[in-house]
């Protein structure tokens, strides 16, 4: 039959020109001109073809449906004749279907099952500029088939923003294929400022918009919250205007009213998420509303989460967007944000493969067999951090083994076409007697919340969740219908394909955590001492509930879901889970481990036997008997990390290693021992260790024998020279003894005036070759004088310190000649 014009059209020579040699091909064609229900109509009787058919991967269900029911349309036929599609828990192909269009990891599974594509002689991939993880995948592996069991297999990439040049590079191709689209001119209009509020902004163009321009509204929200809201706060619209959400949760049968034409004489105002940016036409949109905000999954390798982030727009985003406006006519753009943050924003969003979860993307390529992504061709690599915790998970799982090769469980996990988590998940619980219920988890944890908001928090525990799957009663809380009836699709699925048979009755309270625990191993947790509701997770990082969670008392939990909090992530989703059920799960991965440490606050050396799971301690005991040197090391580790100060220094210990460290600088290095904080701290094994050795971990630092261990650090021999050639006391004239201090650059005798009497040459110590610095005091002990030479003291400086000393201390004895006088200890010496 004829179709009607598209622009596209006047590409197609060129296009069938590259194909018939041969060659893989890239199209770039703008939103509007037609590529996505054109091109494969046309390539389908291309002799090339063979009778084959054209597989098309879509990376939206809404798109994929709608171009699958467009296409039918053009060739006067149902969907399922000859041209069908087929996703996730829906499908409509048969065995006549020529042109198939799948969506999400389909074609990743359809290439994994028959690497050659044998009943398919061309692939496209359209709107490949939103580089989903899966057309990036699906790429890689189409372009290895190609090279080594496919070379007839053509792979067509159709692009409305992105750089054709590279990826006509990437496959091979010749430059890119151009055409225009239809578009009219479209007048953009940018907010004087930014929106506190971007719904209500939106909701209140929207009304302006409708008094003041012609034909139906297209609102861009972030998300179905928002759209919601939008919904609440455009009540009381004429009855004329109809207001249609449009997100991919809702049920196909609502999408189809939202991208309906209105009837006659009425207006439409259609509230959509990023799903209707392109490949999407909606009729009768001549206004867009534009909040400038989108909602991704980003994941952080370093949480092992992912978590959704609200974020501006790319600039090309926000022309794809501004385009819906012109499709029929001139249209106009209402952009929610000011001409100078639309300058700021980025070029292009980047690629889901730079920021998503790539654990299915590595089980995909270990089923594939390539160890590595570099053994595949890709546009943008897989990054590698994110990437080897892809791996480790996978290893954890027992999905790949020590060489990164698929074992049979990671083939069937993929064959599941789940995330390998739930994958993981449904085998193991299958196998352990809980098949129905691990399918009915999985289904829970792959859509959003079965429970809608209500008055109060919604509680975080799965087992309510799967009471309101069984039920429908969600506890209080309002169960999402469209929800319900997805998970229990996708739960059936998966018994049907496991065999599984379909059961009845509750479900088995302390295995939800279990299966949770299988799912998420790193993310057991167990409580913290203390009265709040916080939780250490076996990886290592802390989680909370909200403190009138009832799960709040659990003392362990299996956590599925979390905010992504770097420090403390709140948990959305979680199930308790009993002792002795974790233990034997993990029973292969709990370590038995002895340590020695120092513990600072007591000064001592605890020794403790622990059983762990990781960062959580099971069991925790004191070790008995505890290893000797192990002891003296811990001990050593809390001197160190204390400073010498922690050690018992007595007023002799410390004198003596000032004395001999007073020697060594006299003597030179050679002579005596480096008693140096830096030495002694670095030398602890030498000189304390021995010392250290056999005692009992419960001995304080206080009784340890600092002199024994110095005495042996110094030598006998050497401990006898320094009493010698170092003194600790002297004995002046008056017949007092008198310490040294040795702890300044050279040895101070700090001693009254009066006990010098008669003598005429100073102190020295170090066989008299060093003389020592005399501070002479008065009766209260204060300087008077400080000198080296004491003969020349008493002839010159006696006598003005003795006029001085007499006016103050009067009664006290002052003789004129100091040399002739008696020493004395007294006021006045004996008679």
């Amino acid at each position: 039959m004829a179709l009607p014009a598209l622009p596209v059209d006047a590409a197609l020579p060129d296009l069938r020109r590259l194909l018939v040699g041969g060659d893989n091909a890239v199209l770039q064609a703008p939103p509007g001109a037609g590529k996505t229900t054109r091109v494969p109509l046309a390539l389908l009787d291309e002799p090339w073809l063979a009778g084959r058919g054209i597989l098309m991967l879509e990376p939206r269900r809404l798109a994929a449906r709608a171009a699958a029911h467009r296409m039918a349309a053009l060739l006067g036929e149902p969907v399922g004749e000859t041209v069908g599609y087929r996703m996730r828990l829906e499908g409509r192909a048969g065995p006549a279907t020529r042109v198939l269009v799948v969506t999400e990891g389909l074609l990743a599974r359809m290439i994994q099952d028959d690497p050659a594509l044998d009943g398919f002689g061309l692939v496209i991939f359209d709107e490949f500029h939103e580089r989903s993880l899966q057309a990036d995948l699906g790429l890689a592996l189409c372009l290895d088939a190609r090279q080594g069991l496919r070379p007839d297999l053509r792979l067509l990439v159709m692009s409305a923003t992105l750089d054709g040049e590279a990826v006509a590079g990437l496959l091979g191709a010749p430059p890119p294929v151009s055409s225009q689209g239809r578009a009219h001119p479209v007048t953009v209009r940018h907010a004087g400022r930014d929106p506190e509020d971007p719904v209500a902004a939106a909701a209140a163009q929207v009304r302006r918009a409708l008094a003041e321009d012609a034909g139906d509204v297209l609102v861009f929200l972030p998300g179905e919250g928002e759209i919601r809201r939008a919904v609440a706060l455009l009540e009381g619209l004429p009855e004329a205007v109809a207001v249609a959400p449009l997100y991919g949760n809702l049920p196909p049968a609502a999408q189809d009213a939202a991208i309906a034409p209105a009837p006659p004489g009425r207006r439409k105002v259609v509230l959509a998420t990023a799903i209707a940016e392109t490949s999407l036409t909606i009729e009768g949109i001549g206004v867009v509303v534009d909040a400038g905000l989108a909602r991704r999954p980003r994941f952080e390798p370093g949480s092992g989460m992912t978590r959704l982030v609200t974020e501006p727009v790319s600039r090309a985003a926000a022309e794809q967007r501004a385009g819906r406006a012109g499709r029929l006519g001139p249209g106009v753009c209402y952009r929610l944000w000011t001409r100078e943050r639309d300058r700021a924003l980025a070029a292009f969003a980047p690629p889901e493969i730079a920021v998503a979860d790539l654990a299915p993307l590595a089980l995909e390529l270990a089923v594939w067999g390539a160890r590595e992504p570099a053994e595949l061709r890709w546009l943008d690599p897989p990054p590698p951090a994110a990437y080897a915790q892809a791996r480790d998970l996978l290893a954890a799982l027992g999905a790949v083994d020590a060489e990164g090769r698929a074992t049979a469980h990671g083939r069937a996990m993929a064959a599941l076409g789940a995330h390998p988590r739930l994958a993981h998940m449904i085998l193991a619980g299958a196998a352990l007697g809980h098949g129905v219920l691990a399918c009915e988890v999985a289904a829970l944890l792959s859509e959003r919340d079965i429970l809608r908001p209500a008055a109060g928090p919604r509680p975080a525990d799965l087992r309510v969740r799967v009471a309101a799957l069984r039920t429908g009663d969600g506890h209080g809380h309002p169960v999402d219908a469209a929800v319900r009836r997805r998970a229990r699709q996708a739960a059936a699925a998966w018994r049907r394909r496991l065999k599984i048979a379909a059961a009845d009755g509750p479900a088995d309270d302390e295995a939800v955590g279990l299966l949770l625990a299988l799912a998420y191993p790193d993310r057991v947790a167990r409580r913290r001492a203390g009265g709040e509701p916080r939780y250490l997770m076996r990886n290592g990082r802390g989680a909370r509930l909200d403190d009138l969670d009832p799960l709040a008392t659990a003392e362990w939990l299996a956590v599925a879901h979390l905010d992504g909090a770097r420090r403390e992530a709140r948990a959305f989703l979680a199930a308790p889970l009993a002792a002795a059920a974790l233990e034997a799960l993990f029973a292969e991965a709990v370590e038995t481990r002895e340590s020695v440490e120092w513990e600072a606050r007591e000064q001592l050396v605890r020794a403790r036997r622990q059983r762990r799971l990781g960062a959580l301690v099971l069991e925790d005991r004191p070790l008995p008997d505890p290893p000797p040197e192990a002891v003296a090391a811990a001990m050593i580790d809390g001197i160190r990390r204390l400073g010498l100060a922690a050690l018992p220094w007595t007023r002799d210990t410390e004198s003596l290693r000032q004395r001999v460290m007073f020697l060594r600088r006299v003597q030179g290095a050679d002579a005596w021992p480096d008693l140096s904080d830096a030495a002694l701290l670095d030398g602890l094994e030498d000189w304390l260790g021995p010392y250290l050795d056999g005692v009992s971990r419960r001995v304080l630092l206080a009784r340890l024998d600092l002199a024994g261990a110095l005495d042996a650090l110094i030598g006998w021999p050497r401990r006898g020279a320094v009493d010698r050639l170092a003194p600790t006391h002297l004995e002046v004239p008056s017949g007092s003894r008198v310490r040294l201090d040795y702890s300044g650059p050279e040895p101070v005798l700090a001693v009254r005036l009066q006990e010098m009497f008669g003598a005429r040459q100073t102190p020295c110590v170090a066989d008299g070759a060093v003389p020592v610095l005399l501070h002479l005091l008065s009766p209260a002990r204060r300087p008077v004088q400080v000198t080296r030479d004491l003969e020349s003291f008493w002839a010159q400086g006696y006598r003005a310190v003795k006029a001085d000393l007499k006016g103050r201390y009067p009664r006290h004895y002052w003789p004129d000649d100091p040399l002739a006088a008696p020493p004395t200890r007294r006021a006045r010496p004996r008679r």
